[in-house]
């Protein structure tokens, strides 16, 4: 049984294993005449003088580190999953199949290195995972690779019982230790349809319902548009900003400049409105779609 890539699942450019070309405080004043005394009272004011030029710093929040607002996922481990596929699931083709990533990680495409905790999608197919986690991913129908940043395929499988499982791997295809637990589905139909009518260009984001209790999960979601690592700067990607604006206050704005799809947020009770940017790596500020929004209140 065979999985014909969708739109956007088409392998990536490269062979199995081929990577791409790719403060001095010596003057502080004595405070005694007694040379132990002094260079002790020298060394004090080193540290209180360093001590004062750290703590301004401290109370800025720089673009890609993490707000207090932000919460630390329930689980310590990192897994590519399904946002819409699950064990045991029935389903008719062709199927617009969405990809997830946690535990802080980001989608890197190949084209450039990625930073550390970061990789791209495969989908397996009737395939377990390797056994060796040091030789690179093959190419053919039940290894599908995303090296460009996707979230998402269409597939055409025949009817019939399959098994699907996530799988990120680097930038030379040697996978991580990020990956789903298999899927087994049954693909009821197969219907006339279009493949790529299904997938439409956007971003949506994803919460647990209207009313949530901390900490929370928001997912992030872009159809038909690819997501890389800001630094990467590459042509036709984009990183992802949530803004977060309270009842009352000023808004909260989250840029994840390093490809990441989820977070976990524990801000203080009340209502917020949420909305969903996915800005061009290249063009900073341009909007490579239309924003979404979405209302939460939290408990």
């Amino acid at each position: 049984m065979t999985a014909p890539p969708g739109p956007g699942a088409w392998p990536c450019p490269h062979p199995p294993g081929y990577g791409p070309d790719w403060i001095d405080f010596a003057t502080a004043s004595p405070l005694t005449t007694d040379p132990p005394a002094m260079r002790a009272s020298t060394r004090l004011a080193s540290l209180l003088l360093a001590a004062a030029a750290v703590l301004p710093a401290l109370a800025q929040t720089p673009p890609g580190t993490t707000h207090p607002w932000q919460a630390a996922p329930p689980r310590l481990t990192a897994e590519a999953y399904f946002t819409n596929l699950k064990d045991g699931d029935r389903i008719e083709t062709p199927y617009l199949l969405k990809f997830g990533l946690s535990g802080g990680w980001g989608l890197a495409p190949i084209a450039q290195p990625g930073r550390a905790k970061s990789g791209h999608h495969h989908l397996l197919v009737n395939r377990d995972l390797p056994l060796n986690f040091k030789e690179a991913l093959p190419f053919n129908d039940q290894y599908i690779h995303f090296g460009k940043g996707q979230m998402e395929t269409v597939l055409t499988l025949e009817p019939g019982t399959y098994t699907l499982r996530m799988l990120l791997a680097d930038q030379n295809h040697l996978p991580h230790f990020v990956y789903s637990k298999p899927a087994t589905i049954t693909v009821t139909k197969k219907n006339p349809t279009d493949p790529k009518t299904l997938s439409v260009k956007g971003v949506a984001l994803q919460l647990e319902g209207p009313v949530v209790k901390r900490p929370f999960r928001v997912q992030f979601h872009a159809s038909a548009l690819n997501v890389a690592h800001q630094s990467q700067r590459l042509p036709e990607t984009g990183h992802f900003r949530l803004t977060i604006s309270p009842a009352s206050g000023a808004p909260v704005v989250m840029d994840f400049v390093e490809g990441q799809t989820e977070v976990w947020l524990s801000p203080p009770a009340g209502s917020y409105g949420l909305k969903l940017e996915l800005l061009d790596n290249i063009a900073p500020g341009k909007a490579l779609t239309d924003a979404v929004s979405a209302s939460v209140r939290v408990e």
